[in-house]
């Protein structure tokens, strides 16, 4: 399997633990919340938020046009902060992106 194929099967299970854990959003937040400029669109978005309406699509459009790949990626830690006090079962998630920052990482 190409990393391309790797990244996008780990934002299926990304996707479908936001979903499971019920952070996954139907509307999408308004245009000018997408536009931060704050690591991680801290001061527009919560973090379920920045993963379903920022990291996936970024990510998606990378792969769909082949174009690099971030070479690292720290978003587990983050995810780990902003569930920490939230008490979800998110488990399977931080897999999902404890995988993803390894892959990115790998060279």
């Amino acid at each position: 399997m190409s990393k391309y194929s790797d990244v996008a099967a780990i934002l299926i299970d990304i996707e479908a633990e936001l979903r499971r854990i019920g952070c996954w959003d139907a509307e999408p937040p308004a245009p000018e919340a997408l536009r931060s400029e704050q690591p991680f669109a801290i001061d527009t978005l919560n973090f379920a938020q920045w993963l379903q309406f920022i990291f996936i699509p970024r990510m998606q459009f990378l792969i769909d046009q082949q174009q690099d790949l971030p070479r690292a990626s720290g978003i587990a830690p983050m995810a780990e902060e902003y569930f920490s006090g939230l008490l979800l079962p998110v488990g399977g998630l931080m897999a999902a992106l404890h995988a993803m920052d390894a892959l990115l990482g790998s060279h």
